[in-house]
């Protein structure tokens, strides 16, 4: 059947099982958004306010679904737009396709209007980008870039189409998506070995992170856990992984994660990393992490092995496959003297926030959110301290119930993302937890919430400054607050009315509990600031280029 190329990218999406898109119109793409108009009844598309807001919630769906992702955006500022969130997905390995216009094939590199070389900007920060220069690759183009998007470790694809190949017309034929390859073949030797250094071991510890969750290895990762009683810390990334209370779960480890979790670091002989690459906010020093231990990565990218850190052994494959295998050869223990000395650490050692019923306590705030919400909620936030008192307090029981920008660390991610994971399940309860910060960068698509009728409620942390950056001044730069103080004047009650949103204010615990469960009765968005001193500290915190040793606790 004969087809324009504006159709093509239709019926290619439709094929790859893609039924929402987000986007913003353009000159170079009008002829897509005119077939995609034609189709809507096949494919839902999503306006936002501005790129970059399509972008994030395209991560975001891809997040919370384990699903590619799809943003549409026109050519020059429309595509560059889009660049933070391609690069946000990227850092966090999230399957992501990213379609942009560009000018006519016979005007590229004329610097024609709204021209941009979108495939160069984007060769850093996408797992492989494509411009299509004749209508008969079109087709195969994005199928394959579907395929890399998903295939091994997850990433960002980006397709350039010239305006000229959409008008286009050629044969188009169906094709079945293509298979998605994750499977390495994985060595046994290998795995027998790992086995016996976990038999041998006498105090190991599992350190995890989001690769288990792109694998959907979690079952596989708590079988392993319960039947040799290992424990296990996880980053960022891999919140929701193991059920929250678990005694094997030590919560979340690095530069803000638990005292014990630390301390078992410390003094374990074997860490196992799973699906994680020692970033720099784990391993904060390279040379004094894990230093009596064997360590072993299992990764599904061979560039992560001994990347950051050296390790004594490690197995390349995907996670869930290692650990399935691994079971074949481990022999179940009890380990409870490594057991019951960890939980003399946690009971000794670890981080206890003191409460003050005459203020909102940032810990005491995020438990109210978990209870009030259920553990079925999605909880989604922005950067900055508001993201690590949630990671530490969000209690999250599931994989894919957290999502929060790790590797880039990237302020405005939140709102976007939000609307991606609440278009993915709109039977979800979807909380938007952010600062005013990071709220201000984006609060933008607040407008697109309020449009498509999307509940999303938006808890904002306000102490008036730009809090992390502010708690390093105050730590390590004696207290010079180099432009960190915001004093913004605006009024978030009033902003969520013009909007078209609910909007309420708290000051204590109490008034926040009450303007919450008003919010999750509304059918429509709502915001809720919340007055956070501007002095509260994200502890315990270990010091850039610090070890176990360097904590900060109080």
């Amino acid at each position: 059947m004969v087809k324009t190329g504006a159709e093509i990218v239709v019926e290619v999406l439709v094929e790859e099982g893609v039924d929402v898109v987000f986007g913003y119109p353009g000159g170079t793409v009008i002829n897509i958004y005119d077939a995609l108009l034609q189709n809507k009844d096949r494919i839902r598309h999503i306006l936002t306010a501005h790129e970059q807001g399509a972008s994030h919630a395209a991560d975001g769906y891809a997040r919370a679904t384990g699903k590619t992702g799809v943003v549409i955006a026109t050519s020059g500022p429309g595509a560059t737009n889009i660049v933070t969130g391609i690069a946000t997905a990227y850092m966090d390995s999230i399957p992501m396709v990213a379609i942009t216009g560009n000018v006519t094939t016979d005007a590229i590199g004329r610097d024609s209007f709204q021209e941009v070389y979108i495939t160069g900007v984007t060769v850093p920060i996408t797992k492989h980008n494509f411009l299509v220069k004749r209508i008969e690759d079109l087709a195969d183009t994005l199928r394959e870039a579907f395929r890399i998007a998903q295939s091994g470790r997850p990433g960002p694809v980006l397709v350039d189409i010239p305006k000229d190949i959409t008008i286009e017309s050629y044969e188009f034929e169906n094709k079945e998506p293509a298979k998605i390859q994750r499977h390495i073949p994985v060595k046994e030797e290998d795995v027998r070995h790992l086995a016996e250094l976990i038999n041998k071991s006498v105090r190991p510890v599992i350190y995890f992170g989001g690769g288990v969750i792109s694998s959907a290895a979690s079952e596989q990762l708590s079988t392993l856990m319960n039947t040799c009683s290992i424990p296990g810390c996880h980053t960022l990334m891999a919140s929701g992984v193991l059920s929250y209370g678990d005694r094997l779960n030590l919560g979340m480890v690095g530069m803000h994660g638990h005292v014990s979790s630390a301390k078992a670091i410390n003094e374990a002989d074997l860490l196992i990393a799973v699906g994680t690459r020692f970033s720099d906010r784990v391993a904060t020093n390279k040379e004094k992490f894990a230093p009596n231990a064997i360590k072993v990565q299992i990764d599904i990218d061979d560039a992560e092995i001994d990347k950051n850190v050296r390790t004594n052994f490690s197995i390349l494959g995907d996670v869930k496959d290692v650990l399935e295998k691994l079971m074949q050869y481990v022999t179940p223990s009890d380990r409870k003297q490594w057991l019951e000395t960890i939980d003399k650490w946690r009971e000794e050692i670890d981080y206890h926030p003191v409460d003050d019923e005459n203020s909102i306590k940032p810990f005491r705030l995020v438990e109210a959110i978990s209870d009030l919400s259920g553990e079925d909620a999605i909880i989604v936030t922005d950067v900055g301290q508001h993201q690590m008192w949630t990671a530490q307090y969000c209690k999250r029981t599931k994989p894919r119930s957290f999502l929060t920008s790790g590797g880039l660390g990237t302020m405005g991610f939140s709102y976007g993302a939000s609307m991606g994971a609440k278009i993915a399940y709109p039977n979800r309860r979807v909380i938007h937890v952010t600062g005013d910060g990071g709220f201000h960068m984006n609060m933008n698509e607040l407008c697109t919430s309020v449009t498509y009728g999307l509940p999303i409620i938006t808890v904002i942390m306000n102490n008036n400054v730009l809090g992390m950056v502010r708690q390093w001044q105050e730590l390590f730069f004696d207290k010079r607050y180099a432009y960190t103080t915001l004093d913004r004047k605006t009024d978030y009650v009033k902003l969520a009315d013009a909007f078209g949103a609910k909007g309420y204010r708290a000051t204590t615990i109490e008034e926040f509990k009450q303007a919450f469960t008003k919010a999750l009765e509304n059918a429509c968005p709502s915001v809720i600031e919340c007055i956070i001193d501007r002095d509260e500290k994200v502890l315990p915190m270990i010091p850039p280029g610090g070890s176990f040793d360097d904590i900060i606790v109080d």
